[in-house]
Order: structure tokens, then sequence, then C-alpha cells
């Protein structure tokens, strides 16, 4: 299975799950830490929960598991790092705040309608 293709598979339970804004950020060309940035919002803190929760079950379910999660205890930002993608799910508050598509900005920006295609 292919990078994207796992990848893919985190967006489309993202979507399913109802995240909002879930983005897709490209960083392959201009970072050598991944290949995608996957960022969604969650409603609320226990959301957010369930989205990491439901992403890792999906995977797990493949073999593939994070090499590292962080925040998933205050779940207002958790991280999970899969080597060549990193998932990013924010309550709004805070992905406002940090706002990594604007840190991000040279990054090509993928709506996750075109990703998933």
């Amino acid at each position: 299975m292919t990078i994207k293709e796992q990848a893919q598979i985190a967006v489309k339970v993202l979507d399913e799950k109802l995240a909002e804004d879930i983005v897709i950020l490209e960083i392959g060309e201009i970072s050598v830490i991944g290949d995608y940035f996957i960022i969604a919002t969650g409603k609320n803190v226990n959301h957010v929960r369930a989205l990491s929760d439901y992403v890792s079950d999906e995977l797990g379910k493949k073999g593939i598991y994070a090499k590292q999660s962080e925040g998933y205890d205050n779940a207002n930002w958790i991280l999970m790092d899969f080597g060549d993608y990193i998932i990013h799910l924010f309550d709004r508050e805070s992905r406002e705040y940090y706002n990594l598509e604007r840190i991000w900005r040279d990054a090509k920006n993928i709506e996750a309608e075109e990703f998933l295609k």
C-alpha cells in the first residue's frame, strides 16, 4: 500500500466521522519530514479524541500504526505521526490559533474530495 493510499484511508475516515475543514498539505517538495499533513477539526474535545480513535482503528486493521502520537489527554490538538504523513486533529480554537495552513503556506493545499480521487 502506498503512502498516498494510507493517507487516503485516514482522510476517508475523518470525512465519514464528520471531521470539519479537512485539508491535506502536500509538504514533500518543501520538507523532509514527510509527504503530507492531514489537518482536520473536531466539534469538541470528545469528537477530536473519537476522530483519533477511528483513524487508529482503521489504519490498525491494515497493520499501520502511528510511530508517535501526542495530545490525546487534552485533545485540543492531537498529532499522529505515521512517518510519511502526519495527522493534526484540532478543536476549533486551537486550529485557528496555530493556523498550520499559514505556517506551511508554501505547501500545495489539496481539498479532501480531490485527494480521495
